[in-house]
């Protein structure tokens, strides 16, 4: 059974669907791919309990450059707007 029924912010009908999640953790930044509710009205996305332990896990890992275990996918910069 799914925590809800209809998203809790618009009410409108969610839907499974295989999403893209970017963590951040110290300067270091990690894509995971996972299944979550999204609405079809607003986009909001909805992630099991089990999901987001997971997603704290790897901001930690993240911060403490604990990386070794995660595949290398190139470069990220930050473009300053001044």
């Amino acid at each position: 059974m799914k925590p809800f029924d209809k998203c809790p912010i618009c009410g409108n009908e969610l839907i499974e669907k295989e999403v893209e999640k970017i963590l951040r953790g110290g300067k270091h930044t990690a894509v995971v791919t996972v299944q979550a509710e999204v609405c079809l009205h607003c986009g909001e996305r909805l992630y099991s309990e089990e999901q987001v332990r997971l997603f704290e896990q790897i901001r930690t890992k993240l911060a403490k450059e604990q990386t070794q275990d995660y595949e290398h996918m190139g470069k990220s910069y930050h473009v300053p707007l001044s």
